[in-house]
């Protein structure tokens, strides 16, 4: 092939198919989400920071999480955000592989946190005892080092099998980012189909070694909270675990029903939708199950608003 028939910049679909009168609506719903999972993510960090009693494992693991979050939303959705109001949606090949690659990073990252906050609620109910020594702080500076290690490399392999493709037809991303299947189509060459399921089984591995492992602890946590004699007892340890249990159901639950949805002949434009829950309405949510579902953390949101907004009543 000669080298100008190659392809250097993409073009993403995104939101153009859509009705014109509907995308101010859309930018102004996605942008309020954006900002909220900012600010949101951004008080929780602030407010582990600035309170003392919340220097626990648990609280690092939850600031580490809230920091994946924050640096994933802001990989796409800006320029989402931009894409839906302008009529120029080219992407250069450069900018399209840094995006896949900070979005695996992050996205990844997310999800081995995920998987070691699991990990903190079973050394917390199952080796009570043991929870100092096994949760130090070294040791839980190491697990959220791993975590984005982990993500980085997850990042960087994806990227560079995709990159390593020749893209020599269409230049038309149909999606608003540049979404690894819907960039794999548009490779060309006899290793695509095979590099297509290699990324399809390293990232669902990995994933699925995520979940199952969350899985476990909790199966083993739930065996210990049963053992417990008093139902207070049980409701008060468990309470522990319900801000990070419903993150987990709310992130496997919407990207399997976006990756493992059967492939039918569904429009692009409700693909798209589909995609916008995941990326910008899951990590809206995070922050508010954390900020509601967690006492602790709830007590101190408020009591730093309460010193912040009303030092003449103190």
């Amino acid at each position: 092939l000669p080298l100008d028939s190659m392809v250097s910049e993409f073009i993403l679909v995104g939101f153009s198919n859509f009705p014109k009168h509907l995308l101010p609506a859309f930018f102004l719903l996605y942008l309020l989400m954006y900002l909220f999972t900012l600010l949101g993510n951004l008080l929780i960090m602030a407010t582990v920071w600035s309170e003392h009693s919340l220097h626990t494992p648990m609280y690092l693991f939850l600031c580490a999480l809230s920091t994946s979050e924050i640096l994933f939303t802001v990989v796409i959705t800006p320029r989402m955000l931009v894409d839906i109001l302008s009529t120029h949606h080219t992407i250069t090949w450069a900018a399209c592989a840094s995006q896949m690659f900070f979005s695996f990073t992050f996205g990844f990252t997310h999800s081995f946190l995920l998987m070691i906050m699991g990990y903190d609620r079973y050394v917390a109910i199952c080796h009570p005892l043991r929870y100092h020594v096994l949760m130090s702080p070294r040791g839980c500076a190491r697990l959220v080092s791993w975590s984005w290690a982990g993500g980085s490399i997850m990042g960087m392999m994806v990227t560079l099998i995709v990159f390593h493709l020749t893209f020599c037809g269409s230049n038309v991303i149909h999606h608003f980012a540049c979404h690894v299947l819907s960039l794999l189509k548009l490779a060309c060459g006899k290793e695509t189909v095979s590099v297509t399921l290699g990324v399809i089984l390293v990232c669902v591995s990995a994933l699925m070694g995520c979940l199952f492992l969350i899985v476990l602890s909790y199966v083993f946590i739930v065996a210990t909270i049963l053992r417990i004699p008093s139902a207070e007892g049980r409701h008060k340890t468990f309470s522990t675990c319900v801000s990070h249990l419903t993150v987990v159901i709310v992130h496997y639950g919407f990207a399997s029903i976006i990756y493992l949805k059967p492939k039918g002949p569904h429009s692009t434009d409700s693909n798209t939708l589909m995609a916008t829950t995941y990326i910008v309405f899951t990590p809206f949510l995070s922050p508010i199950i954390f900020s509601l579902r967690n006492k602790e953390l709830k007590n101190a949101i408020k009591k730093s608003f309460q010193s912040k907004f009303s030092p003449l009543s103190s």
